[in-house]
């Protein structure tokens, strides 16, 4: 059950941001919002909706081998435009340790199948010590990250992958 009401929630994501995927020739809402920053930062009734979260992936279980992210990013969604996600992990030490890495893949295909062909490479090996790597998510499109080690090995068999749409943050009525 759990299984399907995940892929319900993930076609009609995919079929709303999906329905305008040439964003020069439709409206992309992140650009009109970057256009329109002056007036809303105005005219916007409770600033407090427009302050970014900053989210550790995976929780106290951070960025590693064999948790799966997809469920985490399932139960601490949702997500919103301007968070920021920090991924941490561990430095490789010694030959025997298996370093983490964070990928942005292009597409849900790559996602899928864990092609990291034409992933781009966001943070190395030893970009999760300490803070963390942090990634915006700071426009209005899925987001799919993915471990890139080994090749692709961590992303696919250790689970280390999910997607994130950031929501909009709703504009809050005005009360009289």
């Amino acid at each position: 059950m759990r299984l399907i009401l995940g892929l319900i929630l993930l076609g009609s994501m995919l079929a709303g941001c999906m329905a305008n995927r040439d964003w020069r020739l439709g409206f992309n809402y992140t650009d009109w919002l970057q256009k329109h920053r002056n007036w809303y930062d105005q005219h916007h009734p409770n600033k407090t909706q427009q302050v970014s979260n900053k989210i550790i992936v995976g929780g106290s279980q951070h960025w590693r081998f064999n948790f799966t992210y997809t469920d985490w990013a399932f139960k601490h969604g949702p997500f919103y435009l301007n968070d920021v996600l920090v991924f941490k992990y561990d430095p490789p030490v010694g030959k025997d340790s298996h370093p983490h890495s964070v990928y942005q893949l292009p597409d849900l295909r790559s996602f899928i199948k864990c092609d990291l062909s034409n992933a781009k490479k966001l943070a190395n090996a030893t970009q999760g010590v300490g803070n963390g790597f942090e990634v915006v998510l700071d426009k209005w499109q899925p987001y799919y990250f993915a471990c890139g080690e080994s090749n692709g090995f961590h992303c696919d068999v250790g689970r280390m992958k999910f997607f994130v749409m950031p929501m909009l943050r709703a504009w809050p009525s005005r009360r009289t």
